[in-house]
């Protein structure tokens, strides 16, 4: 890099000083040159990165092609801070998925996603005494009678090593469209089983919003305070996905 950078500096000195329309030259092949390679080493990093997934034999011997959600085998939680005291927990019931997954190239995997508003589950003790679940899909948070799909689609997704992944896409929740980041991780599958013969993928994810930045303000505590409830939503994912056969 220094032997680089004085050559440089020898360049330029020599055509101001002398105007000479040759070492001008030698000079923008020279720029050219080091542009030219430091785009070969981003590009072979991204290459090496995309390689990387069909190194791990499970995933190695997965087909491509559209994965469905298992449901029974899938879970949405969220937590928010209450009151700086505890993170309250809560999950959704109903949510689906598909999946388009390239062992291969897993780069160019897609993944769209629904959750049901009114199947949030807050485990409430009372709920003759007080409609837990409702209160949040109602009006003052989720506003489900109006909004009736929280919905996720990927846009990209950017490997971070052989089996994790850093999902980029837009999520559109309370009527607003905004782009969230999910980290996942590939937890193993198979091509088969003899009680499941349909190829099966794992994965883990998780992730976190601002909801003011979807319009969900309500209870969010004054700035300096912590009574209420936070802004920051976070979010994890477990989610098994089965693989598409040619006859349904």
């Amino acid at each position: 890099m220094l032997k680089m950078s004085i050559k440089i500096l020898l360049f330029v000195g020599l055509g101001f000083v002398f105007g000479c329309s040759q070492v001008q030259s030698q000079f923008q092949e020279l720029v050219s040159t080091k542009e030219i390679s430091d785009s070969a080493i981003i590009d072979e990093k991204d290459e090496i990165v995309e390689k990387e997934l069909t190194s791990n034999p499970v995933a190695a011997l997965l087909p491509a092609g559209d994965y469905k959600l298992d449901k029974s085998h899938a879970s949405l939680i969220f937590r928010v801070n209450h009151l700086g005291f505890s993170n309250y927990t809560a999950r959704f019931k109903r949510f689906d998925a598909d999946l388009y997954f390239n062992p291969k190239k897993p780069t160019k995997s897609k993944i769209v996603a629904v959750i049901d508003p009114t199947s949030i589950e807050t485990d409430y003790p009372d709920a003759k005494t007080l409609d837990f679940n409702a209160e949040l899909y109602g009006e003052k948070w989720l506003d489900a009678a109006k909004f009736a799909q929280i919905k996720f689609r990927s846009k990209k997704i950017e490997m971070i090593n052989s089996d994790s992944a850093r999902i980029i896409g837009e999520l559109s929740l309370h009527g607003i469209k905004k782009k969230i980041v999910l980290e996942a991780k590939f937890n193993g599958g198979y091509v088969g089983h003899p009680y499941d013969p349909n190829p099966r993928i794992g994965f883990s994810a998780k992730g976190f919003l601002n909801r003011s930045d979807f319009g969900i303000s309500y209870g969010i505590p004054t700035q300096g305070s912590k009574m209420g409830v936070s802004d920051r939503v976070e979010f994890i994912l477990e989610v098994e996905f089965s693989k598409i056969s040619k006859k349904s």
